[in-house]
């Protein structure tokens, strides 16, 4: 994976030196390409106004086809069945209007313990609005194992399983394909939150027989702030006039949507999902990165990333006095690119140590932080200088000294 790094803005310290930046699960660097691809979209509206539409050279009525078919084997799609519109939240709304169709009978949602904040109150108010109360329809699970016994148990209730690729906290990756294949047995639907496994993990969401799945592209897929988010809807959906939709004048085919009818008619595939034209600007970022990932190839890429990420582990472990722990499952099936650290003292006070010595990670509440060794664009040598500054950076009342294993 040599010579990517070079094609990254890697921040830099007052002193003009590069920092360690390991805040890739929170925000992607940007792709010097980047820049580019968005003023070329720029200089078309400014010779062509509305007529870039049809007549740029990549006319912005159909840009979304550029991207269509790198998404599609970046999340193990059929082209059809991904699009890229609106933000993550939004998507998912969208989704559970067609696929949370609750009844008397099957009503619940299950989602994991300690999901995104977003998808938490996406689902509630999901729940709400049908009716139905959160504190009996919202059930949660820890892993795959606690989901078999419930949908054992009471999965004839069920009418949505809703779980992350990989949970935002902890770093734990979800066995996508036994959550579908245990939802199905049991009669539901089921939809996948790929916030921190697109880009991350290799994915078949195609062949895993997901319902469907969002995505944002603004952390591992290095898009931007608030970038175009993703969406995948299976192709036995693609025409399937019996789903009740949100819909929008995007959605409509193309070759009727400038006529302008009163009748709403979907195009086929995930696109039939889409309510507005998408911000052409935010699709040409996208692209910049995507072309980066399709060059790279997400096994190459995740290789790497298991390769960091145990590098990272092995240091850690080969340091450790008691006072910080590794959340983040060891099996490197089980997780991507990320360690969760709990520390003991003020995660706070060590981000802000980390942050003065140029190490650039997060941290959530209460006692966790977050690193990510991104495979594009972190190297060995920024692994051994964070371990370093994190030894260094011990909250008060605790040792770092080293000990051998």
């Amino acid at each position: 994976m040599t010579g990517y790094r070079d094609r990254f803005h890697i921040p830099r310290k007052a002193d003009g030196s590069e920092c360690v930046y390991l805040c890739g699960h929170s925000l992607g660097l940007q792709p010097k390409s980047l820049r580019g691809y968005v003023e070329r979209e720029l200089k078309e509206w400014e010779l062509l106004g509305v007529e870039g539409h049809f007549h740029a050279r990549h006319p912005w009525v159909r840009y979304q086809d550029l991207l269509r078919e790198q998404t599609a084997r970046l999340v193990g799609a059929h082209p059809a069945e991904v699009v890229s519109m609106n933000s993550l939240t939004v998507n998912l709304h969208l989704m559970m209007v067609s696929f949370y169709r609750p009844s008397p009978r099957r009503y619940r949602i299950i989602i994991e313990e300690h999901a995104f904040p977003s998808d938490q109150y996406a689902v509630r108010s999901q729940i709400r609005f049908h009716g139905f109360d959160p504190a009996d329809a919202l059930v949660t699970v820890a892993d795959e194992d606690q989901l078999q016994e419930l949908l054992d148990r009471e999965g004839e209730s069920v009418a949505l399983i809703l779980l992350a690729g990989v949970n935002y906290s902890n770093g734990r990756a979800f066995d996508m394909a036994r959550v579908t294949q245990a939802g199905h047995a049991r009669g539901c639907i089921v939809g996948l939150d790929l916030a921190h496994a697109a880009g991350n993990l290799i994915l078949n969401l195609h062949d895993w027989d997901a319902d469907f799945s969002v995505w944002c592209t603004y952390k591992y897929l290095n898009a931007g702030p608030g970038s175009i988010a993703g969406c995948f809807v299976h192709q036995r959906y693609a025409n399937d006039e019996s789903l009740p939709r949100f819909t929008g004048w995007w959605g409509n085919r193309l070759e009727t949507r400038f006529r302008m009818g009163p009748d709403f008619d979907a195009s086929p595939g995930a696109e039939g999902w889409q309510v507005s034209n998408p911000p052409v600007i935010a699709l040409a970022a996208l692209r910049a990165s995507m072309d980066l990932f399709d060059e790279a190839g997400m096994p190459q890429l995740r290789a790497r990333s298991v390769a960091l990420t145990g590098y990272l582990e092995s240091l850690l472990d080969s340091h450790a006095g008691g006072w910080y722990s590794i959340i983040t499952p060891r099996d490197p099936q089980r997780r991507g690119a990320q360690l969760s650290i709990r520390v003991k003292g003020s995660v706070r006070t060590l981000w802000e140590g980390l942050k003065a010595a140029g190490i650039l990670c997060d941290w959530r509440e209460p006692d966790i932080l977050r690193v990510a060794p991104m495979p594009l664009y972190n190297t060995e040598d920024d692994i051994q200088r964070f371990v370093v500054a994190f030894l260094n950076s011990c909250p008060p009342g605790n040792s770092a000294r080293t000990r051998s294993r």
